[in-house]
């Protein structure tokens, strides 16, 4: 027997109302994923963990394996030395879990970190961080927003993914924006036309879904102005937009995530699953370095964490760790589709002077950006 799917939230139906009867998908992304009471990052439920019987909704890399964390850990380390900063700040810290590896690492690395700055925006996950950072309490705080100066290593695991994008639709040969609608409490898609292009032109005629990434980009251009000594490293699935926005990539990237399982509907059961999009690669690159950043190196997650020690040591690791750990960089799993990009601030009080990231001295990929 099937069950019958949940209706959208009042306050969405509310939002559409006020919007005139039709909500860009950007708009309605982020009221599903952020809006305070019912969208999804706002919830009690267990959003992070490896198995569904945890009441978890998808697996990040540091539940994977500690590994993960130190690892990047070396590569922070390297960054905060070459940059002369003393702070650390995670977008987006999830469980709190690659937070704690990160501390523990650079803690046994003797590196002098002044502060770990989490900029979370969901009530829920802040809790359950500041339950697994218990014993860093002295150095951990939490912010909503960016400094108008920063001078830090800043890191964001899956962060990209869940910014909002906007939809682009051609059909017939013209581009339309798609967007949402409610009618008899029922949610579905409306297109409308538009003079909003992909940022590379679509070879062909025939009907064509992607997205476009304004927010991540500008994301990305405010952080860019406000480092002023620093550096970044990003860690997300996508492509460069050659091949993200490929004639064959029809079908565009938007999916959803509950209960492990994945669907490619985010007008059913609203609030109360992921709604993620792949990443433009070019597009953040493009956006960091016209704001100042210099692009430290663009590779697979595959090669950043080689290139970091992930596997030093791990002849003598039981089987179990190192199972876990192919995972994080095995072509199938997630060493190929994940990918890393690191920038470093050029700035006046800190400027660029040729340091190599040890995360991209092999299998760098910055000239396909």
């Amino acid at each position: 027997m099937h069950s019958l799917p949940s209706p959208p939230p009042p306050a969405l139906r509310q939002a559409i109302a006020q919007a005139g009867g039709w909500l860009a998908f950007d708009a309605f992304m982020a009221l599903a994923l952020y809006a305070p009471g019912w969208g999804y990052y706002s919830g009690e439920r267990r959003k992070f963990g490896q198995m569904p019987q945890s009441g978890s909704d998808f697996v990040t890399a540091p539940e994977l394996s500690p590994h993960f964390g130190r690892a990047l850990a070396r590569q922070v380390a390297q960054a905060m030395a070459a940059t002369g900063t003393r702070e650390l700040w995670e977008f987006g810290a999830g469980s709190g879990e690659l937070a704690h590896q990160l501390l523990s690492a650079l803690k046994a690395q003797d590196v002098e970190l002044r502060r770990y700055v989490i900029v979370d925006l969901s009530g829920s996950l802040i809790e359950r961080q500041r339950e697994r950072l218990a014993e860093f309490s002295d150095r951990v705080q939490w912010v909503q927003s960016l400094p108008e100066v920063l001078e830090a290593v800043v890191v964001g695991n899956e962060l990209l993914d869940a910014m909002p994008v906007q939809l682009l639709v051609r059909q017939g040969g013209r581009w339309h924006e798609r967007g949402v609608a409610c009618t008899d409490s029922a949610l579905h898609w409306q297109d409308r036309p538009t003079d909003l292009r992909p940022p590379v032109e679509v070879a062909g005629t025939h009907d064509y879904l992607t997205e476009v990434h304004a927010q991540a980009q500008a994301w990305m251009r405010t952080l860019a102005k406000r480092l002023q000594r620093g550096a970044v490293f990003l860690i997300d699935y996508g492509f460069p937009e050659a091949e993200y926005y490929h004639p064959q990539r029809h079908m565009g990237t938007v999916m959803c995530h509950q209960g492990h399982r994945a669907d490619p509907d985010p007008l059913a059961q609203v609030g109360e699953k992921d709604i993620t999009a792949h990443v433009d690669f070019t597009g953040i690159a493009l956006a960091g370095q016209d704001a100042g950043l210099h692009v430290l190196g663009y590779t697979s997650q595959a090669h950043f964490l080689m290139n970091c020690g992930l596997l030093e040591g791990m002849q003598e690791a039981p089987l179990s760790e190192r199972v876990m750990l192919q995972k994080l960089i095995h072509e199938h799993e997630m060493g190929e589709l994940f990918k890393v990009i690191g920038f470093a601030a050029d700035t006046p009080a800190c400027p660029y002077d040729g340091w190599q990231a040890i995360g991209f001295e092999a299998g760098d990929r910055s000239h396909t950006l």
